[in-house]
């Protein structure tokens, strides 16, 4: 599996990644200002790709690389990927790419009672990776709970 930063061609890529997950982030795919999110990270340098040789395009990861509270805005593996470690992979090319300690690495994902709270391993996930649940967030567009996940970076 290969990490690279994203290219304009990969807008594609990212709303195949998106319409497997809008059941649980609310509508992304026709959505204009989604569009221009991923345009935007993009042009800033701040989008990567996950792509697997036999499959193209399985994951994205669009990140707020201005600390020293950094931010994972949007974080997908296709789910015929999810278990490869391209989400492992992502984040820790990302790490690597944008932040400098000491400062703090922040997701908003799933709160615990939402159905995508489960079914996409979300919350162990970010657990996995060094994350400790934290505050409340607001809902998401599709009325779900969210909670923030924050990592301390030395």
């Amino acid at each position: 599996m290969i990490i690279r930063l994203a290219q304009e061609r990969d807008l594609a890529g990212f709303l195949a990644l998106a319409a497997q997950v809008e059941d649980w982030f609310g509508p992304m795919v026709e959505e204009p200002g989604f569009h221009r999110a991923v345009e935007t990270h993009i042009r800033r340098s701040e989008a990567l790709v996950a792509v697997a040789p036999d499959s193209g395009l399985v994951g994205g990861l669009l990140f707020g690389a201005e600390g020293p509270a950094y931010h994972v805005h949007w974080l997908v593996v296709s789910e015929r990927a999810r278990g490869t470690g391209a989400g492992r992979a992502l984040m820790a090319d990302a790490t690597r790419r944008f932040v400098r300690g000491p400062g703090t690495v922040e997701v908003v994902t799933f709160g615990a009672d939402h159905p995508g709270a489960v079914a996409s391993g979300a919350r162990v996930f970010y657990e996995r990776l060094g994350f400790t649940p934290a505050e409340t967030a607001a809902p998401g567009p599709e009325g779900g709970s969210r909670q923030v996940y924050r990592r301390a970076v030395v």
